[in-house]
This record gives C-alpha cells, structure tokens and sequence, in this order.
C-alpha cells in the first residue's frame, strides 16, 4: 500500500513520516537549509505479514502544489496531516480538494504537535478538521492525535496503517504496462533510472517499453518495486527502472513510459469534469487551464461540450485540449489549476482520450460519450453497437482503456456481433447495422451502374461519401469486408460494385482496346510503349489513348505502374514472382534492380518504374540497392504463370 501524506506547510508531515518510518525524507540540501519540503519524499517499511508499506511525503507549500499532485496521483491511501496549534490552513484545504478530484475515498487524519495545545483547543481543531472534510471523497476518515516530535500516538497509527494495508486485497495488475514518472538520474556503472508509479499492468526485466514523449524504445536491465530489488513491478507500485537505450535527458517528471502496443498519445481528450464550488466565476470554453494527469503538469484549453459555460458546484462533459500529446486512458483522474497556476478548480475523469475535433458537440457525439462512459468494456461496447453507424473498432476501443493483449483478446471474444480483422485490427458491427449499410450501399451502386454502365464501379470514398450515414474511412473499410462475404457486392481493386454488374465497353473503344492489347501484350511485355507510342502507333489522340486506359485500369485489367506506362495485369504478377523467385535463390534473401532487368529484359527505367510501384503498393522494401520481398505477390496480382 502507498500511503500518501497532504496538509499545509510546516504541519509536521516529514517528521511523522520519519516517526513512522525512521527514514528522512528531506534529502535535499536545500531542503535541510530551509526546514521545508520542496521536492517529493520516499519512504519504505516492512510489514509484519511481509508487505512492504510505502511513503509518500509531498511538500506543503502553496508554490509546490504542482510537486504534490505528481505524489498524490500515484497513492492508495492518504495521510492528512494538520497541525493542531495552526488548524486547517489553505493548503490543507487545498490538498483535501485534490485528494476529492483524484477519488481517494480511503485515509486518515493525523491531528499533529497536540503536545502544544490545550484538550480545548484539540476539540476546537477536531470539529474544524471534521467540518473541512464534509461532502469530501474523505468525508468518513478517523482522525487520531498525536504528535511526531514526543512520538505520543504514533504507535497507534502505525497501527492502523499497518492493519489497513494488510486487510486490502491484492491489487489487480490490469491493463497494459504504463510508468507515471516523477524522477529520473543517473547511476555510475549502471546507466538511467527512471522512477514512478506503475499506473497498470506489470513490466519485468527484460522487457520492452517506449519513453513519451520522445518515443524512444528502452530495456529494463532491473527493477526496484517498494524499495526492494525485484523481477517485476505491478500496477499500484512504486518502482525504480534501470533501462537501457533511454539517456538521462530523454525522460523527466512528467513523462512516461509504457508499454510498446500502448504508445499512441493525443492531445485532445474528453472527460466529465466538475467544477469547485469554491470558484468565483463559471468556467468558459477555451479558457486556459493547467492540466494534472499523472506526474505530469502542461497548459491545456477547456472546450464545454454541453452548453458554453459551467457554473461553480457543476459537472459536465469537455474536451481538454493540452499542449502536448499524452498517453492518457479512459478512467485516468484529471485535475485542473487556473491559468496562473496558483489554484486547484476542479478535476474529473477521462472517458475518450483520442477525441475528434469535429463535431465534438452533436448529439450523436454526446451519445457516443454516454456509451463509452460505461466502466465495464464488454457494456460500452454493447452500447456503442446500438448507436449509429453501429460499427466500433474494437482495438481502438480497447488501446482507450488501455487493454493488455489478453484483455483485448477477451473484449473481442466477448463480443457476439460480425467480426472483421483489417491490417491487424478488430472491427465490430451490429447485424442491424451491417443490413441496413447493406441494403444503402446496392441502392447507391445500382443507381451509379445505371448512370455509367461503361465503368467498373464506385470508388470506395465516392460509395462511402453518397450513404446517409457518417463513416471513418476505417470503420467503411471493415463494412466493407463484412458484405463482401455476402456474394452482394465485390471489391475490386480500389472500386466496389454490385455481384451482377460487368462493365462493358462502347462498339468504338472495344475496337482501339484490342489494337492497344496487342500492342502491350506482344514481345516487349515487360517493357509496354508509353502512352505516347501508342497514340502514335494507333494514330489516335492522346487524351483518347489514356482516358481508354484509365478505364481498363479502373476494371482491372491493366496496372499504372508510373505516369503514362501501363501493363497488363497479369504481367505485372509475373513480374512480382521473378522477383520473389530472386530473393528465394539468394543467400541474403534480396534481389537488385539489374537482377530483374536482366530476366525480364524490360530495360534499366522500366524496371526501375516497376519495381518503384513495388514499393509503393507494400510488395517490396528498398534497403540500399537491393529490396527485399515483403508480401507474396499473388496477395497483389494476379496468378498467370510467367511465359
């Protein structure tokens, strides 16, 4: 258990902690000059049962609060400390609001230095402490007095803390791995160490993980969990990280880092939020905040999504616009300062964390929000279906929610609707949905067969853009590949068309195709004339020449492998397997430009343009002068033997 302490400035928090720990926290030179905490503090000790109990121990002061919310994102348990000679000062106020936002619901209140006070005065600053914890996350937490400096009390609340983290069940090591960094040095002989919060899953030596923002890829060489040394280190932990690949200057406070499937960020999210009560004015859309997430703190914008203003006391759904990308999660606690940084104005929740621009305040939008707030994955997701378009990209929606690879695997097969897999993602959709997208989808390309029988089809964005319905390019892609399967509709190339449509062409142009064919299908197969030479050669204009070819390539029967140079399309398949066939017989399993000119006999430029077209469709990679074979041909082309 990390137990966390809060309270004003010289109330006594780091001389408890030692009290209960032996262990000073003040480890700076300053820090000892001045009598105070300005950087966070860490302390650990053994518990009877073999845990290990750890420490928190944040500055007080109000010019620190960005340095105490880093420490209180991360604990389990709060220790409120209030000096009883003082009472409840601003900053104990101030921190108890945030230990509220972040939804602490568990600690207890140290009643300090009773040894200076009259049992008067102790009463006095009870009821005050108790009064100050009304309608907070905190509202039930004992208070015990005592005093860190004679040590009367301590015992007894070693006692408590001791029973409290021994009575918690394990916590769950849910989700994929992700580090909330507050600290990060160097060690002679052993490189960076990076320390944090393990805010989900769990990492063990050896393994992979991205530093954010840099997007840098580091091993861990070893760990330190709860101040021990350790395999692994789980969600709820603190944890030191000694990795490899990540240099001293490339991570800091604030910064990340997780998991490698788990490094996109974006710097807009949307999240419920509430607003202090104690705020004197209502807050605006675009008014410039600073956002708290994690350890990290960075100036942010606020959009309201429902209405232009929120009044003080009030919750409701924004859209954070921070200046930085950041890996956060749906169910990740936000809190938010003033523009100045010099208050705390409220805090919430993140529920979208990769938030559109774009009719962010539609009612359709707002409904997607309501679903997606569902806490249980396999619910939102029910929900999600039952909205229009009736498509969610499930691995998207679980990279949101920050879903380890079991997890998500889970969701999917939780998930009774179609199922479709596009480039590695997961995509669901409701049987309603996909029938009605169906049923749009034919009466759009019939009309369109009707109007332009000479063309093979619809391109996909042209089918898409002429539905009713409001469809990513992703979420169309995967509808698609679920009505293929129908028998209804084909995918041919980049067009769609209806199953019983075939293009055909006018008396005029069938004639010039096949004048065209034979010219590009004779001995120069692998080397076809330009456009220009076939003008030329047919004694037609060139615009004609092309504008055919155009066609033929939209039916699939040619391939534009570069301006004005088509082939057959079956050639071009040829073509892929020489090359396939190259690389096989080679030791490194790669083959040059020179290799497939000499075979195919097509001249330095022309295969030079063929194997640029390689590249481009993802069949070939370039390293160097030589390029290897990334995806099997026949997935690309067609399937006639070379001649």
């Amino acid at each position: 258990m990390i137990v966390g302490t809060a309270g004003h400035i010289d109330h006594g928090k780091t001389l408890l902690v030692k009290a209960l720990t032996g262990i000073d926290c003040d480890r700076l030179k300053e820090e000892k000059a001045r009598g105070i905490t300005i950087e966070l503090g860490f302390a650990y000790t053994p518990l009877p049962g073999g845990g290990v109990l750890g420490f928190v121990d944040v500055p007080g002061h109000e010019r620190f609060v960005h340095t105490m919310l880093a420490g209180a994102a991360s604990i389990d348990f709060a220790l409120l400390v209030v000096a009883a000679d003082d009472g409840v000062m601003p900053q104990t106020r101030e921190h108890l609001q945030i230990l509220d936002l972040l939804g602490l619901r568990e600690g207890i209140v140290a009643l300090n230095k009773a040894d200076l006070v009259s049992e008067e005065r102790l009463a006095e600053v009870e009821r005050e402490v108790r009064t100050a914890l009304t309608e907070t996350s905190l509202a039930a937490a004992d208070i015990l007095t005592l005093s860190a400096a004679t040590g009367a009390g301590v015992e007894a609340l070693q006692r408590r803390l001791v029973e409290e983290a021994e009575s918690r069940p394990a916590r769950a090591h849910r989700g994929a791995f992700r580090m909330a960094v507050d600290r990060s040095f160097t060690v002679a002989g052993a490189g960076t160490v990076v320390t944090g919060v393990v805010v989900s899953g769990r990492i063990a030596t050896g393994d992979t993980v991205i530093g954010l923002p840099a997007g840098t890829e580091a091993r861990v060489r070893a760990i330190h969990a709860l101040g021990r040394p350790a395999e692994t280190a789980e969600a709820g932990q603190r944890a030191a990280l000694n990795v490899v690949g990540l240099d001293r200057q490339a991570v800091a406070r604030g910064h990340w880092l997780v998991a490698p499937d788990l490094a996109a960020t974006s710097a807009r999210f949307d999240a419920r939020f509430r607003l202090l009560l104690t705020e004197p004015r209502p807050l605006r859309t675009w008014a410039p905040v600073h956002l708290h997430v994690g350890a990290t703190s960075l100036e942010a914008r606020v959009v309201m999504l429902e209405g232009e203003v929120l009044a003080p006391g009030e919750s409701g759904l924004v859209q954070i616009v921070a200046s930085t990308p950041l890996p956060v999660r749906a169910g990740d606690r936000i809190v938010l300062r003033d523009a100045g940084g010099e208050r705390t104005i409220g805090g919430g929740t993140v529920i979208d964390p990769a938030a559109p621009q774009r009719f962010r305040r539609t009612p359709a939008r707002l409904a997607t929000l309501a679903a997606m707030g569902e806490p249980e994955g396999e619910l939102a997701v029910a929900a999600l279906l039952e909205l229009e378009p009736g498509i969610v990209d499930l691995s998207g929606f679980a990279a949101g929610r920050g879903l380890s690879k079991d997890e998500t695997q889970g969701l999917i097969e939780a998930v009774a609707p179609h199922l479709v897999e596009i480039e590695g993602r997961q995509f669901a959709a409701s049987p309603a949905a996909l029938d009605g997208l169906g049923a749009k989808a034919k009466a759009a390309l019939a009309a369109f067969h009707a109007a332009r029988p000479e063309q093979v089809g619809m391109s996909s964005d042209a089918l898409r853009l002429a539905l009713a319905v409001r469809l990513t390019r992703p979420n169309w892609h995967a509808v698609l590949a679920m009505l293929a399967p129908r028998g209804e509709i084909v995918l041919q190339g980049g067009l769609v068309r209806l199953a019983n449509h075939a293009s055909s062409l006018g008396a005029g142009d069938q004639r010039l195709w096949e004048r065209i064919e034979a010219a590009i299908d004779g001995v120069s197969r692998y080397r076809p004339p330009a456009v220009r030479e076939l003008a030329e050669a047919t004694g037609q204009p060139i615009t004609g020449v092309r504008k055919l070819l155009k066609t033929m390539a939209r039916m699939g029967t040619v391939v534009e492998v570069a301006t004005d140079r088509f082939f057959l399309r079956p050639a071009v398949g040829e073509l892929g397997r020489m090359a396939a066939e190259l690389a096989a017989a080679s030791p490194t399993q790669t083959f040059t430009a020179a290799g497939v000119r000499d075979r195919a006999g097509s001249g330095r430029s022309v295969g030079i343009q063929i194997l640029e077209h390689f590249d481009r469709r993802g069949l070939t990679l370039r390293q160097g002068e030589a390029r290897r074979i990334v995806k099997h041909p026949d997935a690309l082309f067609g399937s006639r033997k070379p001649r």
